[in-house]
């Protein structure tokens, strides 16, 4: 086995023996998991040499899947980044761009993201989504005055704001529940831009999310008033707002009005009636909306099958949910992620731990997991003081080359530190921090408090130093 420094530190005192690993390393053909390999392995400061080494000759697709894939570990993606950008014959695409800017953003180092902006301005590959993921991630992180500023400072980096970067603005403020702001905003635009359906759809989701049932009526009222029609994505966010209020009996009112202003019901507005009476405990109606959905010939997707299944695992009819999932199966209809987690999630609330694993192992052959279900496998295997097992899941993990992410990492290592393995939670910590996330303020302070128990200073100490080569987040402008 070989020890990284942070176990050799932790090890110091009890022994002195070094090891070597002797055991082939396995090679891999594919070039994309070659260099997701060769990035999970290694730490940021060593990550160039690496990349060299592998001799692999880097495309924009191959660097858009890679960012994507690291999308969780922002300074590790930001050095591939910048490696791939020194490669012969390569280009930054302007989607590699982007998932480079929503990463960083992600991780907050804002300078890093302007900088890749005013990169993408001097090679002209700005454009209005550019502005939107920026000001999307802004209000994600409540920075309302900085999300403005983005919109406000587009004409200067070339980029003419339209309709379309005024919904972008409004849709991050709403989706950051600061839909007061988005009225304000819009209130003051809307002589300079002309609204659409879309701009109105937005402003009637987020006083839904609000909850604020009167004000979203009062708009979607003023949509209509000034002549624009529903469209049906209008009618979906409408019957949303209505069924999350509780007002599911109206919501069907308006699905049974659609027909007459030639908007068909969609699979979408059928989960969310589904999803509603199952959350009411309705489970009578929610099978009979499925099946009025399934008589009206609309196909039933992934979105509506996971409604129903909720439906079922909310009454604690797990046969029904299972039946639900071996019927989408048959139809070839591949369960994704949040399948495997509304079923596992069920399962651990009711403490079937066991089936829960089952379900797992099951699901795993025909979904990919999320940072989710990993997360709540972890967690679960923790709380039962099964931390073995947690850590054999976070193996099959990086064996699928995943890269966790900041709420994974923590659950680990809270259980590691409620069992007393401080070297192990430190290893992970060391390879959290090289990763360029940075640990919850709770969970380093909880590793602090035991390694300070031990008398553990020099790897207190370690620790610090590490975190401290972490990009401080800088000051916005």
């Amino acid at each position: 086995m070989i020890f990284t420094k942070i176990q050799k530190l932790c090890l110091k005192p009890r022994m002195g023996k070094s090891y070597s690993s002797t055991k082939p390393k396995r090679e891999i053909s594919d070039p994309t998991e070659r260099i997701c390999k060769t990035m999970m392995s290694n730490p940021v400061a060593a990550l160039d040499t690496a990349l060299d080494q592998t001799g692999i000759r880097v495309s924009p697709e191959m660097v858009e899947n890679v960012l994507v894939r690291f999308q969780n570990a922002g300074m590790v993606a930001y050095r591939f980044f910048e490696w791939a950008a020194k490669q012969r014959s390569y280009a930054h695409s302007v989607r590699a761009y982007h998932a480079m800017i929503g990463s960083l953003a992600k991780i907050r180092q804002y300078q890093l993201m302007w900088e890749l902006v005013s990169s993408m301005r001097s090679k002209e590959l700005l454009n209005v989504e550019t502005f939107c993921i920026v000001m999307r991630k802004y209000a994600r992180a409540q920075k309302v005055e900085e999300a403005l500023y983005t919109f406000n400072v587009m004409e200067k980096y070339g980029v003419e704001p339209n309709l379309a970067a005024l919904n972008g603005l409004l849709s991050a403020l709403c989706k950051a529940k600061n839909v007061r702001k988005a009225q304000e905003v819009f209130d003051g635009m809307k002589t300079r831009f002309e609204p659409d359906s879309k701009t109105y759809s937005i402003l009637i989701d987020g006083w839904g999310k609000e909850p604020n049932l009167p004000k979203a009526r009062g708009v979607f009222r003023e949509m209509v008033d000034i002549g624009i029609s529903p469209d049906i994505v209008t009618y979906g966010i409408m019957v949303d707002v209505l069924c999350k209020a509780g007002r599911v009996d109206e919501a069907i009112g308006i699905v049974r009005t659609m027909d007459s202003n030639g908007c068909e019901p969609t699979s979408f507005i059928y989960s969310v009636l589904v999803h509603t009476y199952g959350v009411e405990n309705r489970i009578e109606d929610a099978v009979d909306a499925f099946m009025e959905m399934e008589s009206k010939g609309i196909e039933a997707d992934v979105v509506v099958y996971n409604a129903l299944i909720g439906a079922f695992v909310k009454v604690d009819r797990f046969k029904n949910a299972y039946g639900v999932l071996n019927d989408m199966e048959s139809k070839g209809i591949r369960p994704n992620s949040r399948t495997c987690n509304v079923i596992l999630n069920g399962l651990i609330i009711r403490g079937k731990t066991e089936e829960a694993f089952k379900v797992f192992r099951r699901m795993v052959k025909v979904c990919e997991p999320d940072s989710d279900t990993y997360t709540m496998m972890i967690k679960m295997f923790c709380d039962k003081d099964e931390v073995d097992m947690a850590l054999k899941v976070w193996k099959y993990m990086k064996l699928k080359r995943f890269v966790p992410s900041m709420h994974t990492f923590s659950v680990l290592i809270n259980g590691l530190c409620e069992k007393g393995d401080v070297t192990q939670a430190c290893v992970l910590m060391e390879e959290m921090i090289e990763k360029g996330i940075r640990p919850a303020g709770v969970t380093f302070g909880r590793l602090r408090q035991l390694l300070m128990k031990e008398g553990r200073d020099d790897v207190l100490k370690f620790l610090q130093q590490k975190m401290n080569l972490l990009v401080k987040e800088p000051l916005c402008d």
